[in-house]
């Protein structure tokens, strides 16, 4: 299934895609996508419901494709030909840190530079959200707590990442810096999450080309380590890192501006498009 949210910010719909690509109002029957709804049980009341019977909604705006997001998590230089253009060796654990859920947007909404910025860039990925909570689990049973997956763009200011003293997550969490969906695909159509085709393109000019194949610590891995660490509840969404091509492994480095146009896919899980503009 390909749950969305529709609707104008913080009025959003729960709906869903049908196969004939026309999105249908699902709020009869859930109140939203997140929490319960996206349950192992509340996935399986929606896939029985008869599409063709629900309203037809015209869609202005697709919101986030998930909400209540308590935790936004992300995996840093997890793709070994990444690390590889940053000059980074790839970590021995996950390398994780965390990014402000207030940065949540939908996937074609616009992406504010940030007033002080010099080096916003771009990374697509994967992203993982949780259908059920997740302690202490194995990597054999971690797909069982895994809802479904999403295309998430984790927009990064390289300044405030790494020459702002600190942690990452200032540079990570700015607001409209987390754009996701527009789909939250439910696990069942991705047959395997860890060979996934990603691209990037800026102003129509191919930046990333990646597979989700080089990924060093897959999905099942992530949520299993992660649970070791925190509980992970519905919603929580995990951000599995980058291909390579981002602007900060160009020679000179390349970031971007305002009037930039950011579009990125991955296979199956659909398409992004967003306009970077300045954050007066």
């Amino acid at each position: 299934m390909k749950l969305m949210r529709v609707g104008p910010l913080g009025q959003e719909k729960p709906a869903i895609l049908d196969k004939d690509g026309k999105v249908r109002d699902l709020s009869a029957h859930v109140t939203d996508i997140g929490g319960a709804a996206i349950s192992p049980e509340g996935l399986a009341k929606i896939a029985a419901l008869d599409l063709a019977s629900l309203p037809e909604i015209a869609v202005d705006r697709i919101g986030a494709c998930v909400a209540g997001t308590g935790k936004f998590i992300c995996i840093g230089l997890n793709y070994s030909d990444h690390a590889a253009e940053t000059g980074a060796a790839v970590p021995p654990e996950p390398v994780i840190f965390m990014k402000a859920t207030s940065a949540i947007c939908g996937p074609n909404d616009d992406v504010l530079i940030p007033r002080t910025s010099e080096k916003t860039d771009w990374e697509v990925e994967l992203g993982v959200v949780i259908g059920k909570t997740a302690k202490y689990v194995s990597e054999a049973d971690a797909m069982d707590y895994v809802a479904g997956y999403c295309v998430s763009h984790d927009v990064s200011e390289r300044a405030f990442q790494t020459e702002r003293a600190g942690q990452w997550t200032k540079g990570k969490s700015c607001d409209t810096f987390g754009p996701i969906g527009p789909w939250l695909v439910t696990k069942d159509e991705v047959s395997d999450p860890q060979n996934l085709k990603m691209w990037l393109s800026v102003n129509g000019k191919m930046m990333q080309d990646g597979s989700s194949k080089t990924m060093v610590y897959g999905v099942a891995h992530l949520v299993s380590y992660l649970s070791q660490f925190m509980s992970l509840h519905p919603g929580d969404v995990i951000s599995t890192g980058t291909p390579p091509g981002v602007g900060l492994g160009m020679k000179p480095p390349q970031f971007l501006k305002a009037g930039d146009v950011v579009e990125l896919g991955i296979e199956g899980l659909g398409t992004q498009k967003q306009t970077f503009k300045a954050d007066v």
